[in-house]
Parts: structure tokens; sequence; C-alpha cells
């Protein structure tokens, strides 16, 4: 069995620099991973709050109130997505009459709002993937270096006994080791929190498209009555 303190007290300085690297990259993996997921919930818990809202102003068509809710909950993604797409429709309303121009300039918005809201979502990931894929390769130079030095041991002491090099060597598997079981984890993490990102940005999609086509259906709802009055006033 491996002693791990003289192990690491007879490590050669490139190795011991390149453990602690790994060891670095190991609390910044469950960085983010908490992060991440702490603030996946919060966001998740106040759109749920925030939905339950927003459906009566919605009903109703009050888009002012639903625009008051959305500064109310403004840590949900949900809500940060409703207002960049009432603000642009009551800027459209506000032009003038609704026309099939204005509801794909409020589509067009809400395309744009839920990139930005997807790119922040995954804040972070990146490291998360950097780290699960540069890992086993980190850990790898140090089994080389670890090998190097075994090599230079045995030549030094002229034996090839696995007492001269077993600190070396033992220094090199865990070197490999360390490399994986940080590796490991990242990548599971890393896909974790992309089948939740995944499945937060089809759910804001979803939402939004409903949203997008009550706008629509009510903006035609009203040329349908208004074209109907016109007509009835001709038919006078």
């Amino acid at each position: 069995m491996f002693d791990l303190h003289e192990i690491w007290s007879k490590m050669g300085w490139p190795n011991r620099a390149i453990t602690i690297f790994i060891a670095l990259m190991a609390v910044v993996s469950i960085a983010i991973t908490i992060e991440r997921v702490v603030a996946l919930s919060k966001s998740a818990k106040v759109s749920r709050a925030f939905a339950a809202r927003a459906q009566a102003a919605i009903k109703t068509w009050d888009m002012n109130q639903l625009l008051e809710l959305t500064n109310v909950y403004r840590a949900s993604s949900l809500a940060r997505l409703f207002q960049a797409i009432t603000v642009k429709y009551l800027d459209v309303c506000d032009r003038g009459e609704v026309k099939t121009a204005g509801v794909d300039m409020v589509r067009n918005e809400s395309a744009r709002q839920q990139e930005a809201i997807g790119a922040d979502l995954k804040r972070g990931m990146s490291v998360l993937a950097t780290i699960g894929s540069i890992t086993p390769f980190v850990g790898l130079l140090g089994t080389v270096i670890g090998i190097i030095a075994a090599f230079q041991e045995i030549g030094s002491a002229n034996s090839a006994g696995i007492g001269t090099v077993s600190a070396k060597i033992g220094e090199a598997l865990i070197e490999t080791a360390l490399g994986l079981a940080v590796a490991i984890p990242a990548v599971i993490f890393f896909n974790y929190l992309t089948t939740r990102v995944g499945a937060v940005e089809a759910a804001l999609g979803r939402s939004a498209g409903q949203l997008i086509d009550e706008m629509e259906f009510r903006h035609a709802d009203t040329q349908q009555r208004e074209s109907g009055d016109v007509e009835t006033r001709k038919a006078a």
C-alpha cells in the first residue's frame, strides 16, 4: 500500500504543480455545479409563482399588470422573457394598429431574448466541460513525468528493483487517478446541467409561443370585429 504522505514529500515540483492544478479544477467544478443547481432551482420556483399570477393577467389581457408582475418576479427566467415580449408588444401598440409585421417584431424579440436567457442559464458550463475534457490529459502528463523520474532513479541507483522506483511509480499512478477522479464527475455534472437547461429552454419556448399566439389571436379578433363594423356601416 502506498504511503501518500511519503509520495507527496518525494514528489518533484512539476507533479506537485499538476496535483495542485487538478485539485483546483475539482474545487471549480464543484462550485460551478452547486451554483448552477441553486440558480436553476430558484428560477424554477419563482417561475412557477409568476406563472400562477400571470395567467389571470393574460386571461383578462391586462398587459400593464403582466408587465408589473415581471418586475416583481425578476429572478424568474420566464418573467424576464415575458417582460421583453410585453414591452415590445406595448411598443408596437403605441405605434398604432398591431399588424402582422408588428407581431413578427414581437416574435423576433422573443427569439433574441430566449438566446440571451439561454446563455445566462449556461453560465460557467463551458468551464465545466473544459475541466471534464482536459483533466485526464493533465493527469496523464503527471504520469509521464512520474515514469521519466522513475527511469532516472533506476539510472542513478544502477538497480531495477521495485523498491528503488516504487515512490515514483506511485506518483505516476496517483496523477492518473486524480485526473480521472475529477474528470468523470465533471462530465456527469455537465451532462446533468445540459439536460436541465435544455428542459428549461424548451419550456420557455413553449410559453413564449403561447403568449405570442394569444397576441396574434386577439389582434386578428380585433381586426375581424372592425372589418365587420365597416361592412355593417356600408350595408346601412
